[in-house]
């Protein structure tokens, strides 16, 4: 199966999640392991839709079924932006600033006079399953808390060091002090996968 992505730490939790689940005889494949193909335009109107065009894209690509994740922050107090926008709410990186570090500034700055009570926000992932033969699966998870006023912990990626969960697990940590196993139960991504889990079984040799 093809993880229609090139974000390793993404490859790395979808296969932390199959283990996880027991699923074994499925070997999971990354775009760095298969011939190159054009990347889709990614002009959907909400997760959903990217999600499904990334992957659509890999399964005719590649005759392989294909797995793509469209994911992002909804932030409260901007009418739940950046949403589809979130990798690229910053806009161009011409300066050296790496991508991550632009967004996250920005969106410091965006919510600079927002009180606590109002720093409501939630991590969204759409998951979608499309076989080469055309069907497909689409699965939502969401995590909800709130953006803290500076970064703090060192894992994770994108948004994950100003996002505190609501959850008690977290226990006022943010996303990026988490643990991978930690995150992997709690998160919005991991929550989509798990409503993946019974099709991707399907597709197990064992």
């Amino acid at each position: 199966m093809l993880l229609a992505s090139n974000n390793a730490k993404k490859l790395a939790e979808l296969r932390r999640v199959m283990d996880g689940a027991g699923i074994r005889g499925l070997r999971v494949l990354g775009l760095g392991d298969v011939r190159a193909y054009p990347e889709p335009v990614e002009n959907g109107a909400s997760f959903e839709e990217n999600a499904l065009i990334k992957a659509r894209a890999a399964a005719a690509a590649t005759g392989l079924p294909a797995l793509a994740d469209d994911s992002g922050l909804a932030v409260d107090a901007l009418n739940g932006m950046p949403g589809v926008l979130s990798a690229r709410w910053s806009g161009a990186t011409n300066d050296g600033v790496d991508r991550d570090t632009a967004n996250n500034d920005l969106l410091l700055a965006q919510l600079a006079d927002v009180p606590p009570e109002r720093r409501g926000a939630a991590f969204v992932s759409v998951c979608a399953l499309v076989l080469p033969e055309g069907e497909d699966a689409v699965a939502r998870g969401e995590w909800r808390g709130r953006i803290v006023v500076e970064r703090r912990g060192a894992n994770g990626f994108g948004y994950d060091p100003l996002f505190v969960p609501d959850d008690d697990l977290a226990a006022g940590r943010t996303s990026a002090e988490l643990t991978a196993d930690e995150k992997d139960s709690l998160s919005h991504r991991g929550k989509a996968l798990a409503k993946l889990v019974p099709a991707l079984r399907s597709l197990a040799t064992e």
